[in-house]
């Protein structure tokens, strides 16, 4: 049976504007339990911030995590899936560009989910230690 991205996406993704600060957006991570928000400008996806991205990008730059943007630290270069794909393009599309996340969008390219290597670990392969680890309760 084919399975389609939206069976394992996580919908209603948390988004915010390109000039929210990195303080706000890691916050907002530890708050909701997540690793990546999507950044948009109106309805329109500009780009995907992760944990790591505000490690990388603005803390080990020296930022002040209270004025860098999101905009500064958030891969604008994105790889997207739609919610109808077969599930296997999503795995195709996260192997040959290297990323543990995909922004799904809608036809008019606005943002309905985000599919993660987790995502797809729990689906396909539960048994190991990426599902075991992604289906696991989170330790705050």
């Amino acid at each position: 049976m084919t399975q389609h991205v939206r069976d394992v996406m996580t919908s209603d993704p948390m988004t915010v504007e390109p000039l929210t600060s990195v303080q706000t957006v890691a916050r907002m991570m530890r708050d909701e339990n997540i690793g990546a928000v999507l950044v948009t400008e109106g309805e329109q996806l500009r780009g995907l911030v992760s944990d790591r991205d505000l490690v990388i990008r603005a803390m080990a730059e020296g930022g002040d995590p209270g004025s860098t943007t999101v905009a500064e630290a958030c891969s604008e270069d994105l790889v997207t899936v739609g919610p109808d794909d077969d599930l296997g393009l999503a795995v195709t599309v996260m192997r040959e560009h290297s990323v543990r996340r995909v922004p799904v969008v809608d036809q008019e390219h606005h943002a309905v989910g985000i599919v993660s290597i987790g995502d797809l670990a729990i689906e396909r392969d539960p048994e190991s230690a990426l599902g075991d680890i992604s289906a696991a309760r989170p330790n705050r």
